[in-house]
């Protein structure tokens, strides 16, 4: 079975249109999600450009703000300080990686914790660790929804992720251990990695190495989530951490790569504004 991220996004974002459609006669306007891009990366650039035409299907208003490379950190800092302050901006995305001149760690404390709809703010990922109400990051969200909408019982599972990303490993494998999972995080100085793998019911894999998890790695009937987004090196098409040919012949359930995790991380975007924005809208 190949669960579509796809098809799911876009059931889900017809809901969420719905949803949002009633906005202005409730609240007097939609959410407003604002996009910080700095410079010209390619996969940034298409990334910012999916997230404004997903902003438009909701029907969630959406303003990008294209600055160079050469930005300094004060003048980034400067922008979003102006963004926190603007009543009408629910929330703020700054589209990561950063040129290197610029601390990323500082740049993602100076959101407000509030209109945080990366779940990157100190204080989000505090909650998300202790159990506290928190906006969710959206790759990791998009993952547990896959897994459920394809009616896989995470309950009692062993679940291995492979990479321990602050954006992917290390959420997911939380959200995992709340749904009762049993987690193993392993990484590049796991030894006989693909032991440890060939025990997993769920293997979730997010390493960002094209085709690195191979037939071999995975048990019969797993549950093989791929978030990886590479080039391959010999076709030079998009292809995931996962040999999805060889890979696919022997999981239950896999994700593609394109349409599968991707699409349901901006899905989880717009779900996160508008959050934001009820939040906001009841204090």
């Amino acid at each position: 079975m190949i669960i579509s991220g796809k098809e799911l996004s876009a059931k889900l974002k017809a809901d969420m249109a719905a949803e949002v459609a009633a906005f202005p006669a409730k609240y007097g306007r939609v959410p407003h999600l604002a996009v910080i891009l700095v410079g010209e990366d390619p996969g940034s650039v298409s990334y910012v450009t999916g997230k404004a035409k997903a902003s438009a299907e909701v029907g969630i208003r959406n303003t990008t703000i294209r600055k160079p490379a050469e930005i300094t950190e004060e003048e980034l800092l400067g922008i979003i300080a102006e963004l926190n302050a603007d009543d009408e901006v629910d929330g703020i995305l700054v589209q990561l990686p950063l040129p290197k001149h610029i601390d990323e760690d500082r740049v993602i404390a100076a959101i407000d914790r509030a209109k945080d709809v990366d779940g990157f703010h100190p204080q989000n990922v505090a909650a998300l660790w202790q159990k506290q109400p928190c906006t969710l990051p959206c790759t990791p969200k998009g993952i547990i929804k896959l897994l459920r909408a394809a009616g896989v019982e995470i309950e009692g599972r062993n679940a291995v992720v492979v990479g321990r990303s602050n954006i992917v490993g290390l959420p997911v494998s939380k959200l995992l251990l709340d749904a009762n999972a049993t987690v193993t995080i392993t990484h590049s100085r796991t030894r006989d990695l693909g032991a440890v793998t060939r025990g997993a019911d769920i293997l979730v894999v997010a390493i960002g190495r094209p085709k690195f998890v191979t037939a071999d790695m995975v048990r019969e009937g797993a549950v093989v989530i791929d978030v990886g987004v590479n080039r391959d090196p010999d076709t030079g098409r998009l292809c995931g951490d996962v040999d999805f040919a060889g890979v696919s012949e022997r999981a239950s359930v896999i994700t593609p790569v394109p349409g599968g995790v991707g699409p349901m991380t901006i899905c989880c975007l717009m779900e996160n504004t508008i959050e934001c924005f009820l939040r906001r809208m009841a204090h």
